[in-house]
């Protein structure tokens, strides 16, 4: 399981100092680039300001790296600076410039996709624009793939950063990978981001890498190439250090017993804002160390794991043949359809396209349950699993689970003692 941090800075040369650390001290095996907000919203004028405000006070004043004012012969140096792969992280649902300069200037990766950056990023852009902005993107780098320059295309499991059902998160992330195999696409990274519970974070991963292919086959792409990611948690981190490191060693263990190809990492600075760089280099070590100790085993596939394994498959399966049949086949106008129709749905999206009717909590063992399907497809044997699920939390813990029980579980982590 390869470990990769998230970073980024407002000048070129302590862009560079930051990967060095995370190379030389944390030993990371993939590099990162995170962009700034304002190049991730195509506000390049303030970038600019970010950037000469960071010279005047001799630190970044940004939160990532402007590749876009900073040109392609600027941030070229950073490829050249560093020993390992390096990914851009946009984080952004136009992609099409920082693509553009990022891919000219060496990099040999590029997180993001048309479903989940709208999703999780922007109020008021239709999903029809954010798959068709990724479209673009995909088909250049398919582009450099047919003149000999192989590019690594990832999609981002995290989605709006909170508590997300696994079946919700699978089902978008086969229709990312399977949106990015019709532009010729053949090396693609799919990704969940973890809930913090061990059988079902495992359970999810499985089933990811299982459903992507079994979906990629029945439309007719046999050759492509599927690397499974886990993003470490990504709600409100505690305060406190030592309990933030207990949170990113649990990450690591999750990501090693499911098999995963990499685990996306976080740091203990997490709750006060962007961390240093040693900072950044101890949350790669941390989950390496918990990586190296699970000594490569798997988690066992007993009666409970298959349960919940089915359960996740049919959340799944069923969004995505509900998508086919609204598109007609297309799974691009599917999860536009989809989304209208509200069959497609994430938790507290900021995106006003999509419903937001669904509403997850916990069951008495911290696994993800739907408090509110909203409009989703399950059948009948998976709601009345989640709501028994979530009974035994009321019988356990002597109270109903509602609304605010679901509130109190996206704050959790951050307020445990």
């Amino acid at each position: 399981t390869l470990v990769q941090p998230r970073g980024g800075v407002a000048l070129v040369d302590e862009h560079i100092k930051l990967l060095k650390c995370l190379q030389d001290q944390g030993d990371a095996d993939l590099l990162p680039c995170t962009t700034d907000t304002y190049t991730r919203n195509l506000k390049f004028h303030e970038a600019q300001n970010g950037i000469d405000t960071s010279i005047k006070a001799g630190r970044s004043m940004l939160n990532g790296l402007p590749v876009v004012n900073h040109g392609v012969k600027n941030v070229r140096r950073v490829i050249e600076g560093v020993d390992r792969p390096v990914i851009v992280l946009s984080g952004t649902p136009f992609p099409r410039l920082t693509a553009e300069v990022t891919l000219a200037a060496g990099f040999s990766a590029f997180l993001g996709a048309g479903i989940s950056y709208p999703a999780s990023y922007i109020k008021d852009m239709t999903f029809e624009e954010g798959i068709k902005n990724y479209q673009y993107l995909d088909r250049l780098a398919s582009f450099y793939w047919d003149h000999g320059i192989p590019i690594h295309r990832e999609q981002p499991g995290f989605l709006t950063g909170t508590l997300i059902p696994p079946g919700v998160g699978i089902a978008i992330a086969v229709m990312e990978t399977v949106l990015a195999a019709g532009q010729g696409l053949r090396h693609y990274s799919v990704g969940l981001t973890q809930n913090l519970d061990l059988l079902q974070d495992v359970a999810a991963l499985k089933v990811l890498e299982e459903v992507c292919h079994l979906y990629l086959r029945r439309l007719g792409y046999e050759d492509m190439f599927v690397s499974i990611a886990s993003h470490q948690w990504m709600q409100a981190f505690p305060p406190d250090e030592a309990r933030a490191f207990a949170v990113i060693a649990m990450g690591g263990i999750i990501a090693a017993l499911a098999g995963a190809t990499q685990v996306i990492t976080k740091t203990t600075h997490e709750s006060v804002g962007i961390p240093t760089k040693e900072a950044n280099a101890e949350g790669v070590r941390a989950t390496k160390m918990a990586i190296k100790m699970v000594r490569e085993r798997k988690m066992p596939l007993d009666p409970e794991m298959e349960t919940e394994m089915n359960v996740i498959r049919m959340e799944a399966c069923s969004i995505l043949d509900k998508t086919l049949e609204l598109g007609e086949g297309d799974m691009a106008i599917g999860a536009v359809r989809g989304f209208e129709a509200g069959i497609i749905d994430v938790p507290w999206a900021p995106n006003r396209h999509a419903k937001g009717k669904v509403i997850p909590v916990r069951d008495a063992q911290g696994a993800i349950r739907y408090l509110e399907f909203g409009d989703l497809p399950f059948n009948k044997e998976v709601k009345e699993y989640h709501k028994e699920k979530l009974k035994q939390r009321e019988k356990k813990e002597n109270c109903k689970v509602d609304y605010e029980t679901a509130v109190f579980d996206i704050t959790e982590i951050c307020q445990a003692c």
